[in-house]
């Protein structure tokens, strides 16, 4: 999977209510389940030109909401920092013993918690 598919499938997960049925379902046939133009406008029974006019469409609306809220860039930072702080609680299991090993177990239990 591309850079460009992740970030679309990911902006059509957190603000794919904002756009169409029509756009939602062109896009998420395009990038989810990578079928062709072709494909999608069969199916829709439009146009091949139709179906990329949706898809520009709902990319352009999903983009500039992106740029306006942040959510998913937000969201990828706040990932990093997790996944830094579970490898670095794991480390740190491995490297003490008693009541400083029982702690890290705790946190990252606690840590597992909140990416669930």
């Amino acid at each position: 999977m591309g850079d460009k598919t992740l970030m679309m499938t990911m902006l059509l997960d957190f603000y794919g209510e904002l756009i169409t049925p029509r756009q939602r379902s062109c896009f998420g046939m395009h990038y989810n389940e990578d079928l062709s133009l072709a494909e999608i406008a069969e199916l829709m029974d439009i146009s091949r030109q139709g179906v990329r006019d949706l898809i520009v469409r709902a990319e352009a609306t999903l983009m500039e909401t992106e740029e306006k809220l942040g959510f998913v860039k937000r969201f990828s930072e706040q990932k990093l920092a997790l996944d830094k702080m579970e490898a670095e609680l794991r480390e740190l299991i491995e490297l003490t013993e008693g009541k400083g090993r029982a702690l890290a177990e705790q946190l990252l239990c606690e840590l597992s918690g909140i990416r669930d």
